[in-house]
């Protein structure tokens, strides 16, 4: 499960696992806003993990609005898609995983990868952790400004 800022295009983490429920999901979005800010708004499919009430409550006392695609229409989430099918394509159906420890560090040099070494004609062709780097400056400046997360 990707945590995607979807401003920076930047690939906050990968969460690797067999399953992964609510109160989890919510554990991880906690570590995501403690170490990049709280988001304003995420945008999620209509997964058991994400409808849970442990997500809605999570939601609710930190005041971020949930943003549910439609069922059966991730168009309404085209950047995820296409992380995942990039995610799908390069690195899980060219690996063969020996054990979640493996699949963990695999994706993970993956996700470093697509970070640090990946411009994006969108930033301005500047790697998502260079445009990241550079927002962060310009929020410095400007305390307005709030990231956003993307969970699909």
């Amino acid at each position: 499960m990707p945590i995607i800022d979807t401003f920076t295009k930047e690939c906050h983490r990968i969460e690797v696992d067999q399953s992964i429920g609510g109160r989890r999901v919510t554990s991880l979005l906690s570590e995501a806003s403690l170490m990049h800010g709280q988001p304003e708004n995420i945008v999620v499919d209509n997964g058991p993990e994400f409808i849970s009430n442990a997500m809605d409550e999570w939601a609710y006392n930190r005041k971020v609005k949930l943003h549910f695609i439609r069922p059966g229409k991730p168009v309404d989430n085209a950047f995820m898609e296409s992380f995942n099918a990039r995610l799908r394509e390069e690195c899980l159906n060219v690996n063969w995983f020996r054990s979640i420890e493996h699949a963990r560090e695999v994706i993970e040099e993956w996700r470093m990868d697509y970070n640090e070494n990946r411009p994006h004609s969108t930033l301005g062709f500047l790697t998502p952790k260079e445009f990241a780097q550079k927002e962060k400056t310009m929020l410095l400046k400007n305390s307005n400004t709030q990231w956003h997360y993307n969970w699909g």
